[in-house]
């Protein structure tokens, strides 16, 4: 039988109340007095009849960023079952991610389930569908800076740090050096079809970068966990297969494509980190593509309103 491993939860809210903890875990639990840092407090309207009644409240209380603003609270401590009944209480509206106390300890908390909605300050690392190529506005990643900006001019910033050409392994070893001037509190990384790419010509010391998306990610997200903060990954686009024939000495299939998808789609389930899935806009649509890899202009703009979606 397996022993249940000890869990911390930060709780601003309702879990720090001993009824409602009484409710969820049958016992009031350890509690600890935490603070978190970059962070402020909004209302969130509850519809769910079980929440309201365990909280006694249809009104709770979601995170989002804010720089210089310190949210108070407790740390929970929690058992594998427990952390189960505290995930069943939390609302559609909460996703449960890591976080930097001001201690500098690691706890769980649970955040805005649309990631890009609570962010002030996004860096967004990638290869050249990130960058915009083929799209003078500068790609989805344009699109969705200059949306973000418009929403709070004074506090929002978008930098768009994707080099073309880039696989995770690239991203992963540039991106700490590139953070701490720019501030992030969240960290958007394109997982592109780059880490999918075969050699036409193999050289024999080839590492099939399939192999190891879970390492790259888990670096990326240890990175962001740094600076407090939030890694969400951007799946592959779908691409041309017909079209995009032998690509500056690489070949590209959406076989491998769709491997590079449910890698990272695993990962972020399995670790609780955001996962935006880009593949399905363009699916079956080769019309959007400059040359079965690089979305045109419209192409780009059917991402952002897709990524917008999910992200907000």
């Amino acid at each position: 039988m397996t022993a249940s491993r000890p869990h911390t939860l930060f709780s601003f809210g309702t879990l720090k109340d001993e009824r409602v903890q009484t409710a969820l875990f049958g016992r009031p639990v350890p509690t600890a007095p935490a603070a978190l840092a970059g962070h402020t407090t909004r209302p969130l309207p509850i519809t769910d009849p079980a929440v309201i009644a365990a909280s006694g409240l249809d009104v709770h209380l979601t995170l989002e960023r804010e720089i210089g603003a310190t949210v108070e609270g407790v740390v929970l401590c929690l058992t594998d079952q427990d952390l189960a009944a505290a995930d069943a209480y939390e609302v559609d509206d909460y996703a449960r991610r890591r976080v930097l106390l001001t201690s500098g300890e690691s706890t769980w908390a649970y955040l805005d389930a649309k990631p890009l909605r609570a962010a002030q300050r996004i860096v967004i690392v990638g290869d050249s569908i990130a960058y915009g190529r083929c799209d003078p506005s500068g790609g989805w990643a344009g699109r969705l800076a200059a949306a973000h900006i418009a929403l709070d001019e004074s506090g929002h910033r978008v930098f768009n740090l994707a080099v073309p050409g880039s696989t995770l392994a690239d991203v992963s070893e540039q991106t700490p050096a590139l953070l701490a001037a720019r501030r992030p509190d969240t960290l958007l990384v394109a997982a592109g079809v780059n880490d999918s790419a075969v050699p036409v010509v193999v050289p024999g010391d080839h590492r099939d970068g399939l192999a190891r998306i879970a390492e790259h990610l888990g670096a990326l997200a240890a990175t962001a966990l740094g600076h407090n903060a939030r890694l969400v990954v951007a799946g592959p686009v779908w691409l041309d297969e017909e079209r995009t024939a032998d690509y500056e000495g690489l070949r590209f299939t959406r076989e491998r494509a769709q491997a590079l998808r449910a890698s990272a789609r695993a990962w972020c389930e399995e670790n609780h980190v955001d996962f935006l899935d880009l593949w399905e806009p363009l699916r079956g649509s080769g019309e959007l593509f400059t040359d079965g890899l690089h979305p045109t202009p419209e192409g780009h703009r059917v991402l952002h309103r897709h990524l917008a979606a999910l992200g907000r």
